[in-house]
């Protein structure tokens, strides 16, 4: 068994354990192995050994992948998606995590109308307000949320978010916390499900399991260290 597949067992027995604990239905909560800056033949090994859920940060750097990978791979874009790479990209994910406003969820929408697609796609929340990262201010998204839902190509699957980093992982909890019940309040006000959380990587996600997240976003405690993931 190569390294990768060893450390992919490993979080798989991990993810599992955490969904147990928190008496959840495995099928629960998926793992979303993000393979950015590895070359194909290391993400390779991780589908070798079954991983077929992949996601990556950058458009160009999935479409350089893709080609070279099986086709059975099912990707998802999880970084930021600049309106100018639209069109490039959804042909080739089923997902998106990273709608951060009003423009890019109409952008994609105009789109995907004219490429015959229905991307799924999870609404990005930033609630820490940090400069450095993109995403829905809470109060913004509760304002543009009856206008993204109302977006004919739109398959709104649910909310993510990127807690500030920190080594104690119950610092990323009260994040969590308050993904899901920005979540719950959404889901009643606007009558809608939004059953997908998309929180919870390589250092925290057995947290974010425990406070409802629906797929995991995992990259360094698969495939080595670069830095945080």
């Amino acid at each position: 068994m190569s390294s990768i597949a060893e450390s992919l067992s490993r979080i798989q027995d991990r993810l599992a354990a955490a969904i147990s604990k928190a008496n959840r239905a495995q099928s629960d909560v998926e793992l979303l192995a993000v393979s950015k800056t590895f070359p194909a033949e290391v993400v390779k090994e991780a589908v070798e050994a079954g991983q077929l859920l992949l996601g990556e940060n950058k458009v160009q750097e999935l479409l350089a992948k893709k080609p070279l990978l099986p086709g059975k791979v099912r990707w998802h874009l999880i970084g930021h998606l600049q309106s100018n790479k639209i069109r490039k990209i959804l042909p080739e994910v089923e997902a998106v995590h990273s709608i951060d406003s009003l423009d890019l969820a109409k952008g994609v929408d105009r789109v995907s109308g004219e490429l015959g697609l229905r991307p799924k796609v999870y609404l990005e929340v930033n609630l820490a307000a940090e400069s450095t990262k993109h995403g829905f201010p809470p109060s913004a998204l509760e304002a543009s949320l009856e206008e993204i839902l109302a977006l004919p190509r739109l398959e709104v699957q649910g909310l993510m978010c990127i807690p500030p980093f920190c080594e104690d992982v119950e610092a990323s909890r009260p994040y969590f916390v308050q993904l899901r019940q920005l979540r719950d309040r959404l889901a009643s006000s606007f009558d809608v499900p939004l059953s997908g959380l998309s929180m919870g990587m390589s250092h925290d996600f057995e947290v974010a399991v425990e406070e409802g997240s629906t797929i995991v976003r995992v990259g360094s405690a698969i495939f080595g260290s670069r830095g945080r993931a």
